[in-house]
């Protein structure tokens, strides 16, 4: 039984144009979740899901295997799960577990993929994510009223209940939840990840720079 890695990166994105492709410390920024798949052992084939002849040139050029993903299932409000299970219908293999890497976050902690993976293995969960601490004070304005969310006016912010949000770095599941439609699972672990690259996912032009000075500041350039 595999257990593969897919990075779902289609071509057209409006916010910030041709992402995917944009120069990051030099390569592509898909290139990055590639070069990172390839690196760990755990991982048998590494596959890229795109509908853009330039991402499917660089993705082939970085070692990864691609899949030529329909234009009806390539739109802005298609769910991720769609590509995966195409890949999954696509490609001739048992694969038991699938990694999904994200393209918009190319800056990971190194043993990020291999911790999570034995966690998952040794614990026997159907799925995994990545979330971090949230340290911040939300609220709502209403009726030119702000209300707090997670705390009380006047609150330290040490003391608040924790809270932690979905940080995309990285997903783990099982092949049959994926043809269900489902990538977590009701019963999935939240894999604990408190690193400054929890912060690193590129939708916008600030996103990316943002990203690229945290690139200049770590040990990856």
């Amino acid at each position: 039984m595999k257990t593969i890695a897919i990075i779902p990166a289609r071509g057209g994105s409006k916010r910030l144009p041709d992402k995917n492709i944009l120069l990051f410390g030099g390569i592509p920024l898909i290139a990055h979740s590639i070069l990172y798949a390839k690196a760990n052992a755990v991982i048998d084939e590494v596959y890229v899901s795109t509908n853009s002849e330039p991402i499917k040139e660089i993705a082939l050029k970085f070692g990864a295997k691609v899949i030529d993903r329909p234009e009806n299932i390539s739109g802005d409000l298609e769910p991720t799960v769609s590509a995966l299970k195409h890949v999954l219908e696509t490609i001739e293999m048992n694969v038991e577990n699938i990694i999904l890497l994200q393209p918009t976050n190319p800056l990971r902690p190194d043993n990020l993929l291999n911790d999570a993976f034995n966690i998952y293995q040794k614990e026997s969960y159907n799925s995994l994510f990545t979330v971090s601490r949230n340290h911040q004070k939300f609220g709502k304005i209403k009726d030119s009223k702000f209300i707090p969310f997670n705390y009380e006016i006047g609150q330290r912010s040490q003391d608040l209940e924790p809270l932690f949000f979905e940080n995309g770095l990285l997903y783990i599941t099982k092949s049959k939840l994926i043809f269900e439609n489902i990538i977590i699972s009701e019963d999935a672990f939240p894999f604990e990840v408190n690193h400054i690259f929890a912060a690193t996912d590129i939708d916008t032009q600030e996103d990316f720079d943002y990203a690229q000075y945290l690139y200049l500041l770590s040990d990856k350039k």
